[in-house]
């Protein structure tokens, strides 16, 4: 199955005068639920899935008190979560305080299975129910994109 997208027109607001172009946006296929994933792992494994949707609540848990203790969480080849922040700037070092933290974010940065996730995945073109049809004279009708061709 290939990741479905649409087409957007946008200007580059740098650039007011600048022609539009168009960009490519991911729609979702769907969504799943933190039980359904357990479920899903349970019928994958021995555990069952009252155990397993325990394990992804207490995961959730803990995930959450070690980002929050500023530690880097790694899950294997998964990937791992890590907090960030941004602030305003001070004039100087003595001059900056944590009351200048105005942004934060868990940033997570995926590992090497689902870097190859998407190495490897295929997109295909859904027309946008809110565009009119956007084939050119010279679009073959052959929306599909495999990014490894």
């Amino acid at each position: 199955m290939a990741v479905q997208y649409t087409v957007t027109e946008k200007g580059n607001p740098q650039k007011p005068d600048a022609p539009k172009k168009w960009y490519a946006n991911a729609k979702s296929s769907g969504e799943k639920t933190l039980r359904s994933l357990g479920k899903e792992i349970a019928a994958r494994s021995t555990v069952s899935p009252a155990d397993t949707q325990a394990v992804l609540v207490a995961l959730t848990e803990v995930l959450a008190e070690e980002l929050s203790d500023g530690k880097i969480v790694r899950l294997g080849d998964f990937g791992a979560f890590q907090v960030s922040i941004s602030s305003d700037g001070a004039e100087t070092e003595a001059k900056f305080n944590a009351s200048m933290v105005k942004n934060q974010k868990v940033v997570f940065r995926a590992g090497i299975d689902l870097r190859e996730m998407l190495r490897n995945l295929k997109f295909e073109k859904v027309v946008s129910a809110k565009s009119p049809s956007t084939s050119s004279p010279n679009d073959d009708g052959d929306d599909f994109v495999d990014p490894n061709a």
